[in-house]
């Protein structure tokens, strides 16, 4: 049979059901924000994992210029070696049908009998290539996708200034280009990059390589240290153009979707933290509210020998029971989330597999997490209950002191008319009531603000990165570097308008203890194509020798100016100098490094080379432009600076606006939760105020004016503390997700501020609605009724 007290407890969950249920959401929205993060986070960790084991993706990479065959057997031999994959790796220019643009192939060797050692491929339509068939290829089924390719289908492709009609005989999906990223490309690109895996044989009568190789994948034994293997494999790889192995780690399908992982594992953690902290400062509001309106009820209970420890629990069951809805609603809807949050990294990094099973801890940490939130915001008012004394309890809470003030006096409240008095009467003698109501609008504003500043900042990353820096229309990879002759040839190609030389040559970078493999870039003193450009609005100028470091490598490698840096190229006689740092440049994307073309090029001990070329084109001459480039075959790679920023916004709509949607819908309900709560319990603690004054001939209007106009007021404070609280949150928010690959610029424009605004509003309003319509249903004689 249930007690007395659990009988109590339903009436007053059924009682408060609204504002129950208004917190229920704000707790729910970081249960959900929690469950769905770390779901998704789970899933794409091990849906990753497993991809990579099933699939034998390798664990030590490596690209060289040429190698016999015979130089596998020391490979192999070195200590912790599993298995040795070595391959034929290009790059080729493909003409495709009905697409006029150049388009980048990275052709890959595979076995034409026997099984892959590493990095086997997922066959999802069609075969492998046949033995003695060197014009089949398998492609990569994302760029199939985009270009509508089947099996049976064909393509040409430029190999070695031969041109080749290749017939489409599989389509497949493979663990090393998760992430496929074209040379020099931000994002991924399945239109203008793709991958073509073709037999062995083709590729080494193509290059001439018969017998020989020119890149490597290693897989290892287990507890091997892969920095062991490498320094090895550099020693042997030296003599053959090696340019430098480099674990898993740094192989950049995987960097990128490290990254991806790292960054949801920081929002696994930082954004429930402030949806729960809201959801225990409500609580606490609500629940001291409610004790107050509950005092005689509170001594009637301790009247009738209820103890301490039991009155205490009570009020602690009723905010378990508050905390249970929003939990339970937080569950669904964050298993919900996580699933479509998982299906959509499945999408985009193209893995054949998804392994979504949530784990029964996460629910379980989020309702931990949110029942002690919500209790220790409640603590204090739960004690408070226990320890009130009977007979002060079952009295009537002694009437505030009132006095005149300055301000009651002065001509500004005298003109004023009675409802507005009231109100601001009500606000000056509970300050603190009225002050936590604001920081609760205030909060909602914030979230809001957070969520929405990161369309801000990826704006400002573009103008930044496309149109600051990069002032050109295309950038030509080539095959080798070559001299600085070539730099008249494209700009004697038709629609050229201006061409400036560069160099990207992969280098480590070391400090002391620190270490960064990255690539340094060689541009003339003075760009006009490809500028050097600091994201505080200068143009830095190339220093004649000297090193320019983005301020994120430079921190990272713990150096500034004045300082010098070891660089050791990766590449050709692989020389080593240390460079003093010239300048630092802030840059939100990537940790680049620039030198002056010349200085790079002596470094290098080379006279005038060049390995990309960028260029300003006439629009109107693209097309013969591009079957210029076409037929060119030192051409490897062709960046369109257009299609890359359209990329860069399809991949930014499919991942951000989808948090940015997730966020507005928690912060609308942080609002309705916020105003609905205080003003619901506003209601129930002046209902006696409210009906005497009806009584006293005031009408419903003036009546609703003083409650929500109260309300309405509290809200106008807290909107623009809301827009102080939020850019806290989104510097906060910029900091935690700082990455080797971005910089999360702080960055709020004045329309975010007030989309954050009217979003809040409108939640207010409707919440305010609700208690508008409960107000004009006041039963005037059930609420005058007291006992004195």
């Amino acid at each position: 049979m249930m007690s007395a007290l659990n009988r109590k407890l339903v009436r007053n969950l059924w009682k408060l059901r609204g504002q129950i249920f208004a917190i229920a959401m704000v707790i729910a929205s970081g249960v959900a924000v929690m469950v769905m993060s770390l779901s998704a986070l789970d899933a794409l960790t091990e849906t990753t994992e497993v991809y990579y084991d099933r699939q034998r993706f390798g664990e030590v990479f490596a690209s060289l210029k040429r190698a016999p065959q015979r130089l596998i057997g020391q490979i192999s031999a070195i200590p912790g070696v599993r298995s040795v994959d070595d391959r034929i790796k290009y790059l080729a220019t493909l003409s495709i049908a009905g697409f006029e643009e150049p388009v980048i192939g990275q052709l890959v060797s595979i076995p034409e009998k026997g099984l892959f050692r590493l990095n086997r491929l997922v066959l999802r339509a069609g075969r492998l290539v046949a033995p003695g068939h060197p014009n089949e290829a398998v492609l990569s089924e994302p760029f199939a996708n985009a270009h509508n390719l089947q099996p049976g289908d064909t393509l040409k492709a430029l190999m070695n200034g031969n041109l080749r009609i290749l017939t489409v005989v599989g389509i497949a999906l493979s663990p090393e280009y998760v992430y496929t990223i074209g040379p020099g490309a931000l994002m991924p690109d399945d239109k203008r990059f793709g991958v073509l895996w073709l037999g062995r044989g083709a590729l080494e009568a193509a290059y001439d390589l018969d017998g020989a190789f020119n890149d490597l994948s290693l897989g290892l034994l287990h507890g091997t240290n892969p920095q062991d293997v490498i320094d090895r494999l550099d020693l042997l790889l030296g003599q053959y153009g090696g340019r430098g192995a480099f674990p898993r780690a740094d192989q950049l399908s995987n960097w990128f979707l490290m990254n991806e992982i790292r960054m949801l594992k920081t929002m696994s953690t930082v954004l429930p933290s402030i949806f729960l902290a809201v959801a225990a400062f409500l609580s606490n509001m609500v629940l001291s509210r409610l004790i107050a309106t509950d005092r005689s009820e509170i001594g009637l209970m301790k009247a009738f020998g209820y103890s301490n420890r039991q009155v205490g629990w009570h009020y602690a069951k009723l905010v378990m029971a508050m905390a249970a809805v929003g939990i339970l609603i937080g569950w669904l809807l964050g298993a919900w989330l996580g699933r479509v949050n998982t299906e959509l990294y499945a999408e985009f990094y193209r893995f054949p597999l998804l392994i979504f099973r949530p784990d029964p801890g996460i629910f379980a940490a989020a309702a931990i997490v949110s029942l002690i939130a919500a209790l220790a915001g409640t603590l204090g008012a739960v004690r408070k209950a226990a320890q009130l004394p009977p007979a002060e309890a079952m009295l009537p809470p002694a009437p505030p002191l009132y006095r005149k003030t300055r301000i009651s006096g002065s001509r500004f409240i005298l003109w004023l008319d009675q409802p507005t008095r009231i109100i601001l009467r009500q606000i000056v003698r509970a300050p603190f009531k009225a002050l936590f109501t604001s920081i609760g609008i205030a909060f909602s504003v914030a979230v809001l603000i957070m969520a929405l500043q990161w369309l801000d900042a990826i704006d400002r990353i573009v103008d930044v990165y496309f149109y600051d820096t990069q002032r050109q229309d295309m950038m030509i990879g080539l095959v080798e570097s070559r001299s600085d002759t070539a730099l008249q040839e494209f700009r004697r190609m038709p629609g050229v308008l201006a061409a400036e030389p560069m160099r990207i040559t992969g280098v480590e970078f070391h400090a002391g203890t620190r270490y960064h493999r990255g690539s340094v870039e060689g541009i003339p003193s003075d760009p006009r194509l490809q500028r050097v450009y600091d994201a505080g609005g200068r143009v830095v100028p190339v220093p004649p020798d000297g090193l320019l470091l983005s301020t994120a490598l430079a921190e990272k490698l713990h150096v500034g100016i004045g300082d010098t840096v070891r660089v050791e190229v990766l590449e050709g006689s692989r020389p080593k100098s240390s460079i003093p740092v010239v300048d630092l440049y802030e840059t939100y994307i990537g940790m680049s490094a620039y030198m002056h073309i010349d200085a790079f090029n002596r470094l290098m001990g080379e006279r005038g080379s060049l390995e990309y070329v960028t260029l300003l084109v006439d629009e109107n001459q693209l097309v013969p432009l591009y079957r210029k480039l076409k037929s060119l075959p030192k051409v490897a790679s062709v960046t369109l600076k257009d299609a890359a920023l359209r990329e860069f916004d399809k991949t930014m709509a499919e991942t951000i606006l989808i948090y940015v949607s997730f966020f507005a819908a928690f912060a609308c309900a942080l609002g309705f939760g916020v105003v609905y709560n205080s003003t619901r319990i506003a209601l129930s603690e002046r209902g006696r105020e409210l009906a005497t004054l009806r009584v006293l001939g005031f009408h419903r209007g003036e009546i609703s004016y003083i409650l929500l106009g109260e309300s309405g007021l509290l809200i106008l404070v807290g909107l623009p503390l809301g827009i102080l609280v939020g850019a806290g949150l989104g510097w906060f928010m910029a900091s935690a997700m700082d990455s080797e690959l971005y910089r999360i610029p702080l960055v709020i424009k004045a329309s975010t501020n007030a989309i954050a605004v009217l979003f809040t509003l409108a939640a207010t309003l409707l919440s305010a609605a609700a208690v508008r319509r409960r107000l004009d249903h006041l039963d005037l004689i059930a609420v005058l009724k007291t006992r004195e």
